[in-house]
């Protein structure tokens, strides 16, 4: 089976794909789509419209050892990202659980997962993104790409844009940001309408770590996993994980 599909691929139902990953891209799909509550970051809709995203999936089956599979999945998408188009992202589904847990128990999988397919990277650590989460220019890095990193939980609530059926991960290369930055005044532009939608989506106020990536007093992880109140981590659990290894 292959790693990666596109929204037509994923709609081919000569594709042999398990119910449930065709019922989360069709819910993904819908919260892209969706004319009436418009999905607020309106470079992830024009990247879906344009079919830019790629998608993969990970089965309850491969849960004990997800971040496996998830580094597999992201291998594959960064050797091939640049050929998807300029808006391209990467969006991972994760099978639902019987149960779902809270919000800060799926930061906790987040985070572990983020560390975990880093200790898989056959690749170092690029040397011009710093180590340590707590400067202003990290970001998240695998296989030599620098991405910032997207989480939905089907636990949030009050922050729509947070939400999601299933577990979903997704990582935006740093390139295509870049791209975006380029054309300043198309970016200057969008951002007060991307806020306009946010606030008009979620039921609380934009979370207070929303900031622009380099920008003093920028965190670029507390942005990664937002919660559903206004708190963050005090520290990187991402650090700490690092740290942690060091010391066994």
């Amino acid at each position: 089976m292959p790693l990666l599909f596109s929204s037509v691929e994923i709609e081919n139902h000569e594709l042999t794909l398990d119910p449930w990953m065709r019922d989360a891209h069709r819910l993904f799909s819908a919260k892209m789509s969706d004319r009436e509550a418009r999905f607020p970051c309106i470079p992830a809709t024009q990247a879906h419209a344009l079919g830019h995203l790629r998608y993969g999936f990970i089965s309850c089956s491969e849960h004990n050892f997800p971040a496996k599979q998830l580094s597999r999945i992201v291998e594959e998408y960064g050797k091939s990202s640049r050929s998807f188009g300029d808006y391209s992202s990467l969006v991972v589904f994760f099978e639902q659980e019987k149960e779902i847990r809270s919000v800060l128990d799926y930061e906790k999988t987040f985070w572990n997962l983020l560390s975990e397919i880093r200790d898989l990277d056959s690749e170092p650590w690029p040397g011009d993104i710093p180590e340590d989460p707590e400067n202003p220019l990290w970001e998240f890095c695998f296989g030599d790409e620098r991405y910032f990193v997207y989480c939905g939980t089907p636990a949030h609530t009050s922050r729509q844009s947070r939400n999601f059926p299933y577990l979903m991960l997704a990582l935006t290369p740093r390139w295509v940001l870049n791209l975006w930055n380029e054309q300043p005044q198309r970016a200057a532009a969008i951002a007060p309408r991307i806020r306009a939608r946010l606030a008009a989506y979620d039921t609380v106020p934009a979370h207070p770590e929303l900031k622009q990536y380099g920008s003093e007093g920028n965190l670029e992880y507390k942005q990664y996993f937002l919660r559903d109140d206004d708190t963050a981590p005090s520290k990187c659990p991402f650090l700490r994980s690092l740290q942690e290894k060091g010391k066994s």
